[in-house]
Formats: C-alpha cells, structure tokens, sequence
C-alpha cells in the first residue's frame, strides 16, 4: 500500500491572524483561499513539499452541526482543547525564537521529553495547539 498524509484540518477563527502566524512566522506558502459568505478556507503548506498541507477552515462551517455542537466546538478551541498539529524542524531554538517573537502563545518552551524527543509548543491564533519537534 501506498499512503500519505495529504492535507489535514484545523479550525481557524481570524483569516489575518492566521495568515501571520502560519505564513509569516512559520513560513508556509500559501496554496489556495476560498471565501463563502464570510467563512474562509485557506490551505497552507511547507515549500518545497506541495502533496502535504494543512486547511485552515471556519469550525462550524459543517451544515450538520448542532447549535449545541457548535457551541462545544467554540468552546474546546477556547480552552485550546479542540484541535492539535505536530511540526518538526531541524532548528528547534531558532524556530522557537522566531515563533515567540512573532507574539505566539508559548505554552512550552523547548524541553527534552521522557520519550527522547526535543519539542516546544504554541498555540495557534484559533488556540490549536502547535507542538514542533526536533529533527
């Protein structure tokens, strides 16, 4: 079987704000953007690797949601409990650095783990946790 990880979601709130923390701090391109109404999708990625991405799209976009399953969702990504990604860099200093100066919410700084990986993490503007790791 040949399997990859093509594109991934997570839910965004602030076009702006998202575009600045994951284009103009971490360096993704941008791939393509759709608006309906006032709800935005924007697919983003790493350069260099175009068959991978992640679609930032609106979190209760979904017409089959629930006014109660909507108002879960609004909560978890307040807490930041809703939605996670795992990043990997071969600078982890310098990428925390970067990050943090961008205005990121720092919720660990770069740490060795009980499992042998070296990772931080961020939250996103949406308050999706961000987790990069060491290559």
């Amino acid at each position: 079987m040949d399997i990859t990880i093509h594109e991934t979601f997570l839910p965004h709130t602030d076009r702006d704000a998202s575009l600045a923390f994951y284009r103009d701090t971490l360096g993704f391109e941008v791939r393509k953007e759709v608006e309906y109404g006032d709800m935005h999708w924007i697919t983003i990625g790493p350069p260099g690797q175009p068959g991978t991405s992640i679609v930032l799209q609106p979190p209760t976009a979904d017409p089959d949601y629930s006014e109660d399953e909507r108002r879960a969702i609004t909560d978890m990504m307040a807490k930041g409990t809703f939605a996670a990604v795992n990043l990997a860099t071969r600078d982890l200093d310098g990428t925390f650095e970067k990050v943090q100066a961008g205005g990121a919410d720092v919720v660990q700084e770069p740490t060795r783990q009980p499992w042998g990986i070296r990772d931080c993490a961020f939250r996103d503007p949406a308050g999706n946790l961000v987790r990069i790791q060491q290559l």
